[in-house]
């Protein structure tokens, strides 16, 4: 059986459903091969099944029912329940390194969860991981605590090294009123507590006082209002609201919760970045001003409008141009007050489909787990695989590691701003935003966004001028003139394409409000394709559930010829050589092997041949249907010699309207998420985005435009040197 770690709680509401998600990430993104089960069933976690589904891609057991759990206690039959526990583990821990049990935990009526958990410990062999969260209590106080919960696991416990996770832990007792059963924001909230503002000092506190109780600190995990930030429909479902305006309602986060009932100019003041702007619905004249906000570019999280009223329809005629910023509009039958009471007692509980909520949870306790127990724990996985959390995190880690200045023309673009927030707080990169600095201060602050002051801002017309020269130099040939080269750097992408051609910055990002011709003929005229590339081509990180392929080319090239294809071909499977994955090359078509013809057939078949005889050292074939490719059933009948089919990492589409419309059916009805289109080719990398991205986009954009940086884009070898 694989290596077992029993996740119990020190105490009650701790956070145990997220800590298990976060280990979960945390061995999943490293490679190894990681179960989830929840042995003995409890009222109210219901969703942990859906969860894990949704967050890791588990299929956990389902658990022993509570009722039958309490006979068998009552009859002292505490080993029949063990045998039944012990077999509903093994039967998750199936093909797994590393299993990780969640405990139960203590709710009113059950007085006997720690002796169950202990019997679980000793029936499975099982490493002990309490779960703490300081309630007021010092670092001294809440280790002491945690101890006395492991005494309460007999010998077993105390001949071992216990390990412990500090969940919610806030900036020093006393100084958060954040409560783990409560919405914060209407409850109080978390204050500005978040890991930013937890210093290490008090981390060490903590780590510290674990250590002196000889409790192992696995992870102090800083409490984070950001996390518990519900969308305005969960709060529209929670509390059984009608829905005027949809909106937005689905992504828009409520950061706080403001009830108007004041004069205008008062209501104003309390208005803010992702406000849930709760206002009885004839009060026309605050309904009206939070418009004007929104219009001026303040980002509202929504209106509830109470009483069971809404506003006259001329006073929603004023209000259409707020409207359409997608900006939600609710309405609930109760007064003001009877509403927020509502809103602060909604369930806490992360839904299933807010997959954006999920991933952030648990990443933000993988993040800080201590790699070196992982390691310990883990050991060498039999196989090496790259899961998308693995790649993902590869990823992060990787552009760290290179420290690049990537310039971002797009600068008071919202989601830029926001994506450039991100990236620098966490040492991806450094940022360029490139505009007005005082009006990307600006949107930044409507936004709710923090801006580090790292981050660079640089207005493009200011520096214009002194790329003029550089610029006639590298085009007169094509007629270039400093009347031509001023107005081209009009553009901040031809500044920024500048900048790298001289060597000022590592790479580019756009494409979040250019289309993607805009974004790639500055650098097809000034940086040009690497030494002996003949195209610029493109390929997407599909991260399916159970690993991430590269496609290629869904963005760029209409119509490849076979010589072209088979450039895309080596240049994709050295992008995906480059990002941790060993490329298995399947040149796509409708055909398999000999077993039909055609013109279409023999431009692939050609590219393959091509493809191979320039890197006879590459796994690479073709051609290839798509099941053929990647299911080894499909492959063992079709080609059953082939080192490629049925386990293909790389698939190279045969021109761009088979690719584009098979990675968008991927990515939109399997809910995959697809990272790209990353450009492959230029002598130094520009990538472009999707106008419908969202801010994770950018940000994972940036850390392989980095990479890319770091590896040179003359590492890309073409197949046939045209």
């Amino acid at each position: 059986m694989s290596r077992t770690l029993l996740v119990a709680p020190a105490s009650r509401s701790v956070g145990l459903t997220t800590v298990c998600l976060g280990l979960v990430r945390a061995f999943d993104r490293r490679g190894t091969r990681v179960g989830f089960v929840k042995p003995i069933a409890q009222r109210g976690d219901e969703m942990e099944v859906p969860l894990m589904r949704a967050g890791a891609r588990l299929e956990p057991p389902e658990p022993i029912a509570r009722h039958r759990m309490e006979e068998l206690l009552a009859s002292g039959d505490d080993q029949t329940l063990m045998e039944e526990v012990v077999s509903i583990c093994h039967r998750a821990a199936e093909g797994s390194d590393v299993l990780v049990v969640k405990g139960l935990a203590p709710q009113t009526g059950m007085i006997y969860s720690t002796r169950v958990n202990a019997l679980i410990m000793k029936a499975l062999d099982a490493e002990l991981v309490l779960v703490g969260s300081p309630r007021e209590q010092t670092p001294a106080e809440i280790a002491g605590a945690v101890a006395i919960a492991a005494r309460g696991y007999g010998s077993i416990a105390a001949s071992h090294a216990v390990g412990c996770v500090l969940n919610r832990v806030c900036i020093g007792p006393g100084k958060c009123a954040y409560d783990a059963v409560t919405f914060g924001p209407v409850a109080g909230g978390c204050g500005d507590c978040s890991g930013a503002r937890l210093s290490e000092v008090e981390i060490v506190a903590y780590r510290e006082a674990l250590r002196a109780e000889n409790l192992r600190p696995l992870a102090i995990v800083p409490c984070s209002k950001q996390l518990a930030a519900p969308r305005v429909k969960d709060v529209a479902e929670n509390i059984g609201a009608k829905v005027v305006r949809e909106g937005d309602f689905a992504r828009r986060r409520i950061q706080s919760v403001v009830l108007c009932a004041m004069t205008v100019p008062n209501a104003i003041k309390a208005l803010g970045p992702g406000a849930l702007v709760i206002v009885p619905g004839d009060r026309s004249d605050i309904i009206l001003a939070a418009s004007l906000a929104v219009q001026g570019g303040m980002y509202l999280a929504g209106l509830l409008l109470t009483g069971g009223l809404e506003p006259d329809v001329n006073v929603m005629s004023l209000c259409k141009p707020a409207l359409e910023t997608g900006l939600p509009v609710l309405s609930i039958a109760e007064g003001s007050y009877a509403a927020a009471t509502k809103v602060g007692a909604m369930n806490p509980t992360i839904p299933v489909d807010d997959l954006e909520r999920i991933e952030a949870s648990m990443n933000w306790v993988a993040d800080r787990i201590e790699s070196s127990w992982l390691d310990s724990v883990a050991g060498t996985p039999r196989a090496p695989r790259l899961s998308p959390p693995a790649f993902r995190y590869r990823l992060v880690q990787v552009a760290r590691a290179a420290n690049k200045r990537i310039v971002l023309p797009e600068g008071n673009e919202p989601r830029t701003v926001a994506a450039a927030a991100i990236v620098q707080a966490r040492g991806i990169a450094r940022c360029v935003l490139m505009g007005n600095p005082d009006e990307i201060r600006e949107v930044a602050a409507k936004q709710g966004v923090a801006l580090p002051r790292t981050v660079e801002l640089l207005d493009p017309a200011e520096v214009a001028p002194q790329y003029v020269a550089p610029l006639v130099e590298r085009r007169r040939a094509k007629g270039m003139t400093a009347e031509l080269a001023l107005s081209e750097l009009s553009d901040p992408i031809m500044v920024g394409t500048m900048m790298m051609a001289l060597g000022e910055a590592d790479g580019l990002v756009s494409g979040a409000v250019h289309t993607t011709a805009h974004t790639i003929r500055p650098a097809l005229q000034v940086i040009k394709t690497a030494p002996g590339c003949s195209l610029v081509s493109s390929v997407f990180f599909m991260c399916l559930p159970e690993e991430v392929l590269v496609f290629g080319d869904c963005a760029v090239n209409p119509n490849p010829s076979s010589e072209q294809l088979a450039d895309i071909a080596i240049q994709s499977a050295a992008s995906a050589q480059a990002f941790g994955i060993a490329p298995r090359v399947a040149m796509l078509s409708y055909s398999t092997g000999s077993s039909g013809t055609g013109e279409d057939v023999e431009k692939v078949k050609r590219a393959t041949e091509l493809a191979r005889k320039a890197r006879p050292d590459l796994l690479i074939d073709g051609p290839l249907q798509y099941d053929a490719a990647v299911m080894p059933d499909v492959a063992r009948q079709k080609m059953p010699n082939s080192p490629v089919a049925g386990r293909a990492t790389v698939l190279v589409f045969p021109d761009l309207n088979a690719g584009n419309v098979t990675y968008k059916a991927v990515q939109r009805s399997a809910n995959v998420v697809s990272i790209g289109p990353m450009l492959q080719g230029l002598a130094k990398p520009v990538n472009d985005l999707s106008r419908g991205c969202f801010v994770e986009d950018i940000v994972f954009t940036i850390a392989l435009t980095a990479i890319q940086a770091e590896q040179g884009a003359s590492q890309v070898v073409p197949a046939t040197g045209g």
